[in-house]
C-alpha cells in the first residue's frame, strides 16, 4: 500500500507542476501578445493623419442622366430567320424547349 500512495503522490506532484508551468507559459504568451497589440495600435495611430473636420459639409448635387433609347434592331433576312428556326427545332427535338416555347419563339422570330 505505501508503494501505491507514493505513486499517486508522485503523479499528483507531476500533474500539479505541469499545470503550473502550463499556466505560467500561457500568461507570458498573453502578455507578449497584448504588448504586440498595443505596439501595433500605437504605430497605426501615428500612421493615420488627423484631419480637421469641417464645420459644415457641402454635398455634391446629383447629376441626372437622360436615358437614351436603344437603337432598333435591324430586321433579319430570310436566311437568318430560317437558320434560327432550325436551331429552335433542334432544341425542341432535343427536349430543351417545350412545343409551347418553340411556338412562342417562332412567333417572335417571324413577327
Amino acid at each position: 500500500m505505501p508503494g501505491l500512495i507514493r505513486g499517486v503522490a508522485r503523479t499528483a506532484v507531476i500533474a500539479g507542476t505541469a499545470s503550473a508551468v502550463s499556466g505560467r507559459v500561457q500568461r507570458r504568451q498573453q502578455g507578449r501578445w497584448a504588448e504586440q497589440d498595443a505596439q501595433a495600435a500605437a504605430q497605426q495611430s501615428y500612421a493615420q493623419p488627423q484631419y480637421a473636420q469641417p464645420q459644415a459639409q457641402a454635398y455634391a448635387q446629383p447629376v441626372y442622366v437622360t436615358p437614351v433609347a436603344a437603337p432598333e434592331p435591324e430586321p433579319l433576312d430570310m436566311d437568318t430567320k430560317i437558320a434560327h428556326l432550325k436551331q429552335l427545332a433542334e432544341l425542341r427535338d432535343a427536349g430543351v424547349l417545350s412545343p409551347a416555347e418553340f411556338e412562342a419563339q417562332k412567333a417572335v422570330l417571324l413577327g
